[in-house]
């Protein structure tokens, strides 16, 4: 059961409320600046407090979120996301950019195989002939 007065790093914390799949992944997102705690970067071993806000970036998303309860261990998801609430405004701003990608998404052609031989030979030519229009 979560515990309020229990101190938690970080990358524990984000593990139990299943951002990440291991710690270490955790500890690789924090370090490379992917998580921000109140506005700023952050160590590994930052201690998590109720009320804290944390900007987290996965894929091309960022989840702004609220910590509202504490907890060391990794439960299940229905526990995991009474861990912490979102915001309104970040849920709205991940639909937008979705949504986005898929109307940019919408007129590429997927085929059905991968090119082969002849096929790369014809899409090379056709790049370098449009590479000599341009000079």
């Amino acid at each position: 059961m979560p515990d309020k007065s229990k101190k938690i790093r970080l990358d524990k914390w984000l593990w139990a409320a299943r951002f990440y799949k291991t710690r270490s992944l955790a500890k690789q997102a924090i370090e490379g600046g992917k998580v921000h705690f109140d506005g700023a970067r952050c160590k590994v071993s930052k201690e998590v407090v109720v009320g804290s806000e944390l900007a987290i970036r996965q894929g091309y998303d960022v989840k702004t979120v609220f910590v509202e309860q504490l907890s060391d261990q990794r439960r299940g998801f229905d526990v995991a996301k009474e861990l912490y609430r979102e915001t309104d405004d970040s849920i709205a701003k991940r639909a937008m950019n979705s949504e986005q990608r898929r109307q940019q998404n919408a007129g590429m052609v997927h085929t059905e195989r991968r090119p082969n031989k002849r096929d790369r030979r014809l899409i090379h030519g056709f790049k370098d002939a449009m590479r000599q229009d341009q000079e």
